[in-house]
């Protein structure tokens, strides 16, 4: 599902993955394991989840910031405050790493295969409460609104999903009234089956934390109904509408092999940087359909 962009200043965001010059690591010496360029970005975001507004990237060579420092000291610039805590052990040492599997990017094939149903009766076993744990915290970390276990490289039938105040607080209210989105509490079900109940469709941008910096329009139904388990193994249904129907019908397209760009309108596809920009003419007009 797509990421949640965070509100200028609130957060500072790093990233090792849109640089692609390689760099010398602490003191001069080659660092194999961070072998790209670190660069600090620091989003200027408006609006989150799939209707994003501009996204600015700001990138500021991390790597001149640490050659301006001591090898050993820990010590930031007056003024600099790391919202990351592990900033700190990017700084002090290569040896902390998160445990927590990486988001499985667009080309992968577990991304475009079906996936397999997880038996019910091991819904419960260490192993897939692990898997569903991992995702809640994938999702979050993003952040984003929604996960399927295909996107941490998993192929079975689990999604989890969770919309906040805090991210729907990222839109104008006019946004969120037009969205039908109100917040929910984190949802995991596990061999999920979604039916829509009407055929009343909408049109709105979505993006994706597996096709990372892209959003385009995508028609979805606007109430759908979704059976399934959860993570307990209980029966569970949900009856979705909005946003959260949208969630839903993203989430369980994962499950399918299918990404939000092969139901794109595709005209309507550009980079989050360009969110901006007019849709071109001909395009399908944004809200109920």
């Amino acid at each position: 599902m797509e990421a949640v962009p965070l509100p200028r200043v609130a957060h500072l965001r790093f990233s090792l993955s849109r640089v692609s010059t390689f760099d010398k690591g602490f003191n001069g010496r080659t660092n194999t394991e961070f072998s790209r360029t670190p660069y600090l970005r620091c989003p200027q975001i408006r609006d989150p989840t799939f209707n994003s507004g501009p996204l600015r990237l700001n990138p500021i060579k991390f790597s001149s910031f640490l050659a301006a420092r001591s090898s050993r000291s820990t010590s930031f610039p007056s003024g600099f405050i790391p919202k990351a805590a592990w900033v700190m052990d990017f700084v002090g040492s290569k040896k902390k790493k998160s445990n927590l599997p990486d988001i499985v990017k667009a080309g992968d094939p577990v991304l475009h295969e079906p996936a397999q149903e997880v038996d019910p009766e091991e819904i419960g076993s260490e192993r897939i409460q692990k898997i569903i744990d991992n995702m809640v915290k994938v999702m979050r970390m993003g952040p984003g609104v929604g996960l399927a276990a295909p996107q941490i490289g998993i192929p079975l039938r689990i999604i989890v999903l969770e919309d906040t105040k805090e991210y729907i607080s990222y839109v104008t209210k006019e946004e969120a009234k037009a969205q039908d989105r109100r917040p929910f509490d984190s949802l995991v079900l596990v061999n999920p089956q979604l039916k829509k109940k009407s055929n009343k469709t909408a049109l709105f941008f979505e993006g994706c934390l597996s096709v990372d910096g892209y959003r385009a329009v995508v028609e979805r139904h606007l109430e759908v109904e979704v059976t399934g388990f959860d993570r307990y193994g209980q029966p569970i249904k949900v009856d979705a509408s909005g946003w959260q129907a949208r969630i839903f019908q993203h989430e369980c397209d994962h499950l399918e092999g299918t990404l939000y760009v092969d139901k794109m309108v595709p005209r309507t596809f550009r980079t989050t940087e360009n969110m901006d920009l007019p849709l071109p003419m001909g395009s399908p007009k944004l809200g109920p359909s």
